[in-house]
């Protein structure tokens, strides 16, 4: 049975989840480029769901996926990345909810410890499917879209912290539905002594 000590850790390891999937999100670095000329500059470009930011540019960063290049041809990539990019959005409201489930469920009193397990796994686990469906897009795009076919290209820190973020949110969920199949019940009540019996 779920005891406080399963749920504290649940909602540690969410906390972190939850950072991972933020700074995942807000840090452009999901597909970058790098290279070093021959007079010894290096030349940076990198992408994030919803702005890039390049050396060359001017501002430094700019909207991703900007409109002159969803109108070359890249429609298709465009409307893949604008949906990684609200998917991206979604999914900290969903972490949001599941942050304040576990809360509610954890402070609830024994009841709600032994009944609510189920609902807070269920948001731990679609948490963990919408990162890993926003992880395979973006790999998948980095994989087959064109502009990514130059060398010196690859996925970045963002997009392993949202590949370990879901992992660990699934891993928790796992956890917690484990642990109310495998742990004792939580002591109930004790009985007082009966003192005309005693």
């Amino acid at each position: 049975m779920t005891r406080v000590y399963v749920y504290t850790a649940g909602l540690v390891a969410f906390v972190a989840v939850t950072a991972m999937i933020v700074a995942s999100i807000t840090e452009p670095h999901w597909v970058s480029y790098s290279v070093t000329t021959t007079k010894g500059e290096t030349l940076e470009k990198h992408i994030g769901l919803h702005k890039s930011c390049s050396s060359l540019d001017d501002p430094h960063c700019r909207d991703f996926p900007s409109k002159e290049l969803c109108q070359y041809g890249e429609r298709y990539f465009c409307s893949m990345w604008r949906t990684v990019g609200f998917m991206g959005s979604f999914v900290i409201v969903l972490c949001l909810g599941t942050l304040v489930s576990l809360v509610l469920v954890m402070s609830g009193g024994k009841y709600r410890r032994e009944t609510g397990w189920p609902f807070v796994a269920a948001l731990l686990t679609f948490v963990s499917v919408v990162e890993f469906i926003i992880i395979s897009i973006v790999a998948y795009l980095y994989d087959h879209d064109d502009q990514f076919a130059v060398p010196g290209w690859n996925l970045d820190a963002s997009w392993y912290l949202g590949t370990v973020s879901a992992a660990l949110s699934l891993i928790t969920a796992g956890g917690l539905a484990a642990s109310a199949y495998l742990l004792p019940p939580e002591e109930g009540y004790e009985f007082l002594n009966d003192p005309v019996h005693a």
